[in-house]
C-alpha cells in the first residue's frame, strides 16, 4: 500500500502532493514501483512531540475538496484499488463515490457512528486500526495493563460492529504510532501473529515512524533503513500488507521475504 498524504501537514510528506496532478503523477509512479494498493488522505493525524503541537482537526468539507479531486483522476488513470484514509463518514462516502473501494479508519469506527453503515451501502472493504485516545492524546503517556489483549478486544469489536452493518472484508491494523511508546511498537511487530486469532488480514504501517527514529536516533528522512527491518519482522510475523512511503524499496523487501518464508 503506497502512502498519498495530500496534506499540508503529515510527519514525513506534508506539502509534497497539495496540488492534484503533482499528487497523481506520484500515485502513478508508485504503481509503476510495485504498489498493489493507493491510499489517499486530506487529513493529518501526526501526534504532539517533535512534529509541533500535533495535526489540527480539518473539516469533512475540507478533506473532501483535497481527495476526490485526485481519487477521480487516479481511477480515470489507473485500474488500482484505491483506500480513503479518514475517519469521517461524510469524506469517505464522497471518496467511495468518486472511485475509491477501501476505507481505511484509524478508529476502527469508533469516532464516527455513521462510518460502517456508509462503507457497507458502497460495498467496501474497511480497514480497522486501533488508536487509544485522538490523534492530539494519543501519544500523552499510553499506558496499558495488557497491550496485546486490549488491542485485540479493541479490533474484536471494529470487526463485529462492521459486519453488523454488512461490511463483508474488514482488514486489522494494530496502529504502529498510535498511542503506542516506542516499546508498545516494538513488541506489537514482535508479537503480530497473535492478531492472527481476529481471523481478518492484517496491516501495518511502520513507514518512517518515531519509534525508528527513536531507536535509530535518526529524522524522518533517514529511516529508510528502519522501515525496511519492520517491514521484514512485520511479514514474517504473519502481515499481509505493508503501508509505505517508499515503494520500490519496501517492494523489493517484501519480495524477499516472501520468497525466503515461502521457502521454510
Amino acid at each position: 500500500m503506497g502512502i498519498l498524504n495530500v496534506t499540508p501537514d503529515s510527519f514525513s510528506d506534508g506539502g509534497k502532493y497539495l496540488d492534484a496532478q503533482h499528487a497523481v503523477d506520484h500515485a502513478l509512479h508508485m504503481v509503476e514501483d510495485g504498489a498493489d494498493i493507493i491510499d489517499v488522505g486530506g487529513e493529518s493525524t501526526r501526534p504532539k512531540g517533535v512534529y509541533g503541537e500535533g495535526a489540527e482537526a480539518v473539516a469533512p468539507t475540507e478533506e473532501i475538496r483535497r481527495v476526490t479531486p485526485v481519487i477521480e483522476m487516479i481511477a480515470k488513470k489507473s485500474d488500482i484499488p484505491i483506500s480513503i484514509d479518514t475517519y469521517k463518514s461524510d469524506v469517505a462516502d464522497a471518496a467511495l463515490h468518486a472511485g475509491a473501494v477501501i476505507v481505511n479508519d484509524i478508529s476502527g469506527l469508533k469516532f464516527d457512528p455513521h462510518m460502517a453503515e456508509t462503507a457497507a451501502q458502497h460495498g467496501a472493504t474497511l480497514i480497522a486500526m486501533h488508536i487509544k485516545g485522538t490523534p492530539k492524546t494519543m501519544q500523552q503517556h499510553p499506558v496499558y495493563e495488557n497491550l496485546l489483549q486490549e488491542i485485540k478486544n479493541y479490533l474484536s469489536e471494529s470487526i463485529s460492529a462492521a459486519h453488523a452493518a454488512g461490511i463483508e472484508q474488514v482488514i486489522v491494523d494494530p496502529g504502529i504510532g498510535f498511542g503506542k511508546t516506542t516499546e508498545h511498537n516494538l513488541t506489537l511487530l514482535r508479537s503480530l501473529h497473535a492478531l492472527k486469532e481476529l481471523g481478518c488480514p492484517i496491516l501495518v504501517g511502520p513507514s518512517r515512524k518515531g519509534f525508528l527514529g527513536n531507536v535509530l536516533q535518526l529524522p524522518v528522512d533517514q529511516r529508510v533503513e528502519g522501515t525496511a527491518a519492520a517491514i521484514a519482522v512485520s511479514i514474517v510475523n504473519g502481515a499481509n500488507i505493508v503501508r509505505v512511503h517508499d515503494v520500490k524499496e519496501m517492494k523489493r523487501v517484501a519480495m524477499v521475504t516472501d520468497a525466503i518464508c515461502r521457502a521454510v
